[in-house]
């Protein structure tokens, strides 16, 4: 894949750009640090209370952890045809205020059967915010641009655990303070609150398209409005027999599905770490015989997450400068594949975060980049139809990485009768390294036939870099 950097911006382009990236972006990053925070803090509440009160075992946990996605993928592409109808400023304030309802009753699960169904509508609650968000974001962004875009939106993610685990673990650690509640049920009220008030917000601070944002001179609005459009019509009119942007071509294309199995390792990667990452370190404190609390395993947690915002940071501004090449995607997949197996035989607490630092950053360099491919050679309701099957596609790994990682750690318990996670790991690798394997064959695909895919133009062609 390669695509050319922009050199020769004018001045009302980077002022366009620019504000756009102080006033629009923090925003919606902001909601989906919340958005990632509601679902992954069951993670926490696991091995700090939870999994006792109700009586969890290991699969049961990945079980309930990964339910969440059965919602949300069913609903995935109606949320996201129905924000491309209804708009992007509605539909995400809606999403967000509707999951902060259903996250707030987390505070008073009683039983595995009641965590499951909540986890079911959770997900149901939250489906289609991500796809529409990075939709959103590509609504007001020229794809020259959005690389670097993307990758301030998707600093959140990392940022939830740098910042979200140490204040999961202060919440947890208020045990009794509010009402009696325990400690993992103060946690949850603490997260869903935030998402009701930013939905409601949401609502009035944004704005669906460039002319409506008073913020922008102008001049900036024309230039936003006539470069998007200009984008579109040159997508549009590369679509092979003139076909216009429709559900069936984004559904057709074999670039999308290529794009989607290529999401799913990394995905699967990314939850595999986010809800047991917590629960090996609780391992930790039985190899070195020291006793964490609760805010010191939430700062042991973040550790490999900052590292990964900043690689993040880093690689996405080098896809920006030199044009965005294969090895951006290619190479962090097999760095994840290699080292997420690894960090089980490092030896040490220290070394073993280390390893999973590496992983963490590996995921994270390559998420931003692969998010500008989808919106290069889809538009209007193909876009919205496309960039929500990937999602759906990859967040099938949602489900089955917790379930199949928890599965298997109890399939394979040590004499002791303890869950072990070797086998879970080596599975996340080889997932991780399928991602890199065919992010390659499809840059080759790419530059022998270009035009194969139906759905494709040449902004989407990929051609493979050494």
């Amino acid at each position: 894949m390669d695509t050319t950097p922009d050199t020769t911006a004018s001045p009302i382009a980077r002022s366009a750009i620019r504000k756009v990236s102080t006033r629009l972006v923090p925003f919606v990053a902001l909601m989906f640090f919340i958005n990632y925070l509601d679902r992954t803090a069951i993670g926490f509440a696991a091995p700090n209370g939870m999994n006792d009160d109700l009586a969890l075992s290991a699969a049961q946990f990945g079980f309930a952890s990964g339910v969440f996605f059965i919602g949300y993928i069913l609903l995935e592409v109606p949320s996201n045809l129905a924000l491309h109808k209804f708009g992007a400023r509605k539909w995400l304030a809606r999403i967000m205020v509707s999951w902060g309802i259903v996250a707030l009753l987390f505070t008073w699960v009683q039983n595995f059967e009641q965590l499951v169904i909540l986890r079911f509508i959770l997900g149901v609650a939250e489906a289609g915010f991500f796809p529409g968000a990075i939709l959103f974001l590509s609504l007001w962004v020229p794809a020259q641009y959005r690389g670097r875009v993307l990758m301030l939106f998707y600093l959140a993610q990392p940022l939830t655990t740098v910042i979200g685990a140490p204040l999961a673990g202060a919440l947890i650690q208020q045990d009794g303070v509010f009402f009696g509640l325990e400690g993992w049920r103060f946690m949850f009220l603490g997260v869903a609150i935030p998402a009701i008030i930013v939905g409601i917000v949401a609502w009035f601070y944004l704005k669906d398209k460039p002319s409506d944002a008073k913020w922008l001179t102008k001049e900036e609005q024309e230039w936003l409005t006539d470069a998007l459009v200009k984008e579109r019509k040159a997508t549009e009119a590369t679509a092979p027999g003139g076909k216009h942007p429709s559900v069936r071509l984004a559904f057709g294309s074999g670039r999308v599905w290529m794009l989607s199995f290529i999401y799913f390792g990394f995905i699967y990667g990314l939850y595999a770490l986010a809800f047991f990452l917590p629960t090996i370190i609780e391992g930790f404190q039985a190899q070195t015989g020291q006793t964490f609390d609760v805010f010191q395993k939430g700062l042991i947690t973040a550790i490999p997450y900052l590292p990964a915002a900043i690689v993040m940071y880093f690689w996405s501004r080098d896809a920006s400068k030199r044009g965005l090449k294969t090895w951006h995607i290619a190479g962090p997949a097999v760095a994840g594949a290699v080292s997420i197996p690894l960090a089980l035989f490092a030896g040490s607490p220290a070394a073993t975060i280390a390893v999973i630092t590496v992983t963490a950053c590996a995921i994270f360099a390559a998420l931003p980049n692969f998010w500008t491919l989808p919106t290069r050679f889809l538009t209007g309701i193909a876009a919205a139809a496309g960039v929500a099957l990937i999602n759906t596609i990859g967040n099938l790994a949602g489900f089955s990485a917790p379930y199949v990682t928890g599965l298997l750690a109890d399939l394979t318990k040590n004499a002791d009768g303890e869950p072990q996670y070797v086998v879970p790991m080596i599975a996340v690798g080889v997932f991780m390294l399928i991602s890199a394997v065919l992010m390659i064959l499809l840059a080759r695909r790419d530059k022998t036939a270009p035009q194969a895919d139906a759905a494709a133009g040449p902004a989407a062609s990929v051609e493979a870099t050494r």
